[in-house]
């Protein structure tokens, strides 16, 4: 059994750098707790001479990441670059065909080409591991296909976006604008400081929801258009009437079945305050697992950053040193079937609606008479007048309701002249 392994990283952004490091400072600890050596043999980068958080060894730097596993001897890949396709794929491809273990923490990767990375990794009997592409440093992923393998889970949800958590909990705290926060959320480091829409359009949390569905339900990764609403509409009113509700604005993911149907969703949720996951605040990441006979489990973390990220990948490279050569999903492929998607218009829940409107007689009847005619019945309803504009807010919380009249309904009152925007929809979590 090899007792030396060579080690190659391709990508060096924040978390590949800060890895880079994490392995050459825990060499000795590596080697105490699995009796193998590591030894970093290849780099890959577009920029060599790029100003890092940590130097570099320019010696075994390669602009062309396919030439690293090509001239050297790899037994280990990170891939670090982070796209669903391109290099990324090129790169992890290569190295399984050539049995090279790969360790990413790239959700948009595994998501999209996870079942055909896996059925080459088992091929070639080596690992695919990304544990690191949900949840950062929580070892959700190794608690679903280890410690809850015998379980039949049946529902998982939770916080999967630290950065969208965060402009949440700040615009609660704060009561300001989205724009505003956004900026600050980028100044600590929590957006990415160019275009951070993946976040902030669920787009983020999605991939995570697509490979948690994967591993908890034993099934092909899904490719189905799911429900995906991000928080860009959110505004410091929502947060100021759903407070009276004694209700929290939290973006969920959630993945469950329903009448042997898969249905993956990411979306605004209003989540009560004395709930568990109504008090996860700021960049923190939780998971919650439905299951029998374990009943619920919950793990929380941080979900962000090189730091947690970097644990997680840590982890998997412990469990390929230790010799676990396992499924990358669990199960092997060929036992993986397809599963068909819910329908997203029979999608039952309690709204929460609200609207701009103009403050004159005969609107609040229009939109209650169009809300009846889509077969939605109100549970609540709270107007806000603003004498100053003359205009009014008005909040409608409906009975539970089936998405299909919700859309028609809301694309009606778009057209309505006395709608002064695009009403805001939140869904109460159940």
């Amino acid at each position: 059994m090899k007792k030396e392994f060579n080690i190659a990283i391709v990508g060096l952004g924040q978390i590949g750098i800060f890895l880079y490091n994490e392995l050459k400072r825990n060499q000795k600890t590596i080697q105490l707790l699995t009796g193998k050596k590591i030894k970093i043999v290849g780099l890959s980068a577009r920029n060599k001479n790029k100003k890092r958080r940590y130097p570099i060894n320019k010696k075994i730097f390669f602009k062309d990441p396919i030439n690293m596993l090509k001239s050297k001897q790899v037994d280990i890949l990170f891939e670090c670059i982070g796209l669903s396709d391109g290099m990324s794929k090129r790169c992890v491809e290569f190295a399984l065909n050539r049995k090279i273990h790969v360790i990413t923490p790239n959700k948009a990767l595994i998501s999209k080409h996870g079942d055909k990375l896996s059925s080459i990794a088992e091929n070639k009997r080596v690992n695919l591991e990304f544990e690191a592409s949900v949840g950062g440093g929580i070892p959700i992923l190794r608690t679903i296909k280890d410690s809850l393998a015998t379980n039949h889970i049946t529902k998982v949800y939770g916080i999967l976006n630290g950065t969208c958590n965060y402009i949440l909990s700040e615009m609660e705290k704060t009561k300001d604008n989205f724009k505003n926060v956004l900026i600050k959320a980028q100044k600590l480091g929590y957006a990415e400081p160019g275009n951070p829409k993946l976040d902030l359009n669920g787009y983020d949390a999605l991939a995570k929801v697509k490979i948690l569905s994967a591993l908890a339900f034993n099934k092909r990764l899904s490719n189905s258009v799911s429900l995906m609403e991000g928080i860009e509409n959110v505004e410091p009113k929502d947060f100021e009437i759903t407070d009276q509700l004694n209700l929290r604005i939290k973006l969920l993911g959630i993945t469950e079945i329903i009448n042997n149907k898969l249905f993956e969703r990411v979306h605004p949720c209003l989540v009560k305050k004395n709930t568990y996951i109504g008090n996860v605040g700021g960049v923190m990441n939780a998971v919650i697992l439905e299951g029998k006979p374990v009943g619920e489990s919950v793990l929380q973390g941080e979900g962000a950053g090189p730091e947690p990220t970097s644990s997680a990948l840590m982890s998997d490279l412990m469990s390929i040193l230790r010799g676990n050569i396992k499924y990358p999903f669990g199960i092997p492929n060929v036992k993986r079937n397809k599963i068909k998607s819910y329908d997203l218009n029979n999608y039952e829940n309690s709204l929460y609606i609200r609207f701009e409107v103009k403050d004159k007689q005969g609107v609040l009847s229009q939109i209650t008479k169009n809300l009846a005619n889509n077969k939605i019945s109100i549970q609540r309803l709270i107007q806000i007048p603003n004498n100053k504009n003359k205009t009014a807010s008005i909040v409608i919380i409906t009975h539970a309701t089936k998405q299909i009249n919700s859309d028609k309904c809301l694309r009606s009152l778009q057209k309505n002249k006395n709608v002064l925007k695009k009403p805001v929809l939140l869904r109460l979590f159940k």
